[in-house]
């Protein structure tokens, strides 16, 4: 379960760009990971093998609706160390995530057949992440410039070869992977059961009423933003031309602030999560 992980994705490179570990940071921050972190857990699971690992999971230490702040310091760390980790991180930090796995399987009662070490279910996932990062990246400050975005997009492969994605299965360039969207977006219908799952994740069920209160009505203004159609319909939510609008000032808005902030505060929470998980490993703690 340990493989070295592949060769040679560390950093991609064309002509007059170079995504590494640290500079990766130009394309990604941290507010995108509070803004469109439900819409895009959503989207994960809207595969029905994922979705159902998840509602069935027996592993209690990794369930959000149990113990929300520590499944949302390792999806975040998880995303930190695949970007911004070096290669020894990335090894531990799958070895650690790899120990949760294990468990996670379906079984004879299960209505369709899953394994959580299956790399094309963590392809779908890391496809959903990559998404998630250039959908907001562009809606917040603008599309990148063609070769930044191909080196983007090759980078990203990191979201999945951080676990038993192999390189050679992200698509190749970024017109494969609009086919291999597409193809597999427009497959996915949500059950009941999930969808009552993501509702209660959409109004923070989890979480105490005053923080419901204060932010339920804004991340469900959020989701209804991020979520391709297709999948805001089989949400059964309606979003109108206005809400649209609505939104997308907003995100434009929050581009125009963020951008402008120090690094530092423009990476937070992911600097702060993967400070932790470098602490964490050098002490001997559990990553997970």
């Amino acid at each position: 379960m340990t493989a070295p992980l592949p060769e040679k994705d560390t950093a991609y490179t064309a002509p007059e760009v170079a995504i590494t570990p640290e500079t990766v940071q130009q394309y990604v921050d941290g507010v995108a990971s509070f803004l469109g972190g439900t819409a895009n857990v959503i989207m994960q699971l809207s595969l029905r093998p994922v979705g159902r690992g998840v509602l069935e999971s027996t592993v209690d230490s990794g369930k959000i609706t149990l113990h929300p702040m520590k499944r949302l310091r390792t999806t975040l760390t998880y995303i930190a160390v695949a970007m911004m980790g070096s290669e020894p991180e990335r090894r531990a930090y799958r070895a650690a995530v790899n120990v949760q796995h294990r468990p996670v399987h379906s079984t004879e009662a299960s209505p369709v057949a899953y394994n959580a070490f299956d790399p094309a279910l963590q392809l779908w996932v890391a496809a959903c992440l990559y998404w998630g990062v250039d959908d907001l990246h562009t809606r917040m400050y603008g599309p990148m410039d063609e070769r930044t975005a191909d080196a983007v997009y090759q980078y990203c492969a990191r979201f999945g070869t951080t676990l038993q994605v192999r390189q050679d299965m992200w698509p190749a360039d970024r017109t494969a992977f609009r086919q291999y969207w597409e193809e597999n977006l427009r497959k996915q219908q949500i059950e009941p059961e999930l969808r009552a799952y993501f509702d209660d994740l959409i109004d923070m069920k989890m979480l105490p009423l005053p923080i419901r209160l204060a932010f339920a009505r804004l991340q469900r203004f959020a989701v209804g933003g991020l979520l391709p159609q297709h999948l805001r319909d089989e949400m059964r939510m309606t979003w109108t031309e206005r809400d649209q609008r609505r939104f997308d000032r907003m995100l434009r808005a929050i581009g125009a602030v963020h951008g402008r902030m120090p690094e530092q505060l423009r990476m937070f929470p992911l600097n702060a999560y993967l400070y932790d998980m470098r602490r964490r490993l050098r002490s001997g703690r559990p990553l997970v």
